[in-house]
């Protein structure tokens, strides 16, 4: 009977999933990644509540998604400064912010999870946040490199619970990567996909496998650009040359870890090498982690491979 009972449930709330559009998205994580997907939300309609834990964070989001704003009115009305303005005004006022997440999430219909890499903390978030939202609401996570079935461990919504992972800068990239895990409903997939294809995305299918697909061809491809220069078989500098006239990559190895982080790139290597420690393309580096060690993370602290002063 309890079986019957909890099927019966599963299937109204995959229902509620599929007939109903997603209008109210909260965002928890008021970073880069999070406001950014706040902007592109906010600009196609929806509306927008994001979260993060203090004011001054949510102060600085706001700026930061008024700025990028900014720069869209000034190339997209050119000649019509006031339409520009306007525009900037109507996205503004879909986007509310708050530092209590459970007061908002009652009301939503997805929440997106762009907070740190961190698999306990990401659980604890949507453990806590499975209590008080409706039956019909999905979640998802923004995680680059974490299984999404492992964040999803800690609700009572598996079937309801995917993977929206966005690429940086996310008013710009046109990706977005939809995770599916075994649990993950038809219906919930579905609504992903479609809410991606709402914010002018181009969604792609992905398995929850480590990296899903971008980041498990590039962060190997990365990894093993360090190797090569370890064994010194090239400079970073002629790497670097060689992928960018050679392959056509906009950037090479180097610059790209730099712009990402070191200490992501070490983060993420080192995550995949605890799953699989067989596995020689997820071996760690003993150059990435001195770097890491000395606080060179890249761009972000003025020095990784690369400096920036």
């Amino acid at each position: 009977m309890a079986f019957v009972t909890h099927q019966f449930i599963r299937t109204l709330s995959s229902t509620a999933v599929r007939n109903a559009a997603i209008k109210h998205v909260t965002i928890i994580g008021g970073g880069q990644m999070g406001a950014g997907i706040a902007q592109v939300a906010a600009a196609t309609g929806h509306s927008v509540v994001l979260v993060d834990t203090s004011e001054d964070i949510l102060k600085k989001s706001a700026k930061g998604i008024e700025g990028s704003l900014k720069r869209v009115a000034k190339k997209k009305f050119a000649d019509k400064p006031e339409a520009g303005e306007e525009f900037i005004q109507k996205v503004m006022k879909n986007v509310s912010t708050t530092t209590d997440a459970a007061s908002v999430v009652s009301g939503t219909d997805l929440v997106v999870e762009a907070i740190v890499e961190n698999i306990k903390v990401k659980q604890g978030l949507f453990g806590g946040l499975d209590k008080v939202a409706p039956e019909h609401t999905i979640f998802a996570s923004n995680t680059s490199s974490l299984p999404i079935a492992d964040i999803a461990s800690s609700t009572a919504r598996l079937d309801r619970f995917g993977g929206l992972h966005f690429f940086n800068p996310v008013p710009m990239m046109k990706l977005v990567e939809v995770i599916r895990t075994p649990a993950t409903s038809q219906a919930t997939f579905d609504s992903l996909v479609d809410f991606s294809k709402a914010l002018g995305k181009h969604p792609v299918s992905c398995k929850d496998t480590p990296g899903f697909i971008v980041n498990r061809l590039l962060v190997p491809y990365m990894m093993e650009a360090i190797r090569l220069h370890e064994r010194g078989h090239g400079s970073k500098e002629d790497i670097d040359v060689a992928m960018k006239l050679g392959a056509g990559y906009p950037m090479g190895p180097f610059e790209l870890l730099d712009y990402v982080g070191l200490d992501t790139a070490k983060f993420i290597i080192d995550g995949w090498h605890t799953m699989e420690p067989g596995n020689p393309l997820f071996a760690p580096s003993p150059m990435l982690n001195k770097l890491v060690e000395e606080g060179k993370f890249g761009k972000k602290t003025g020095e990784g491979f690369y400096k920036y002063k």
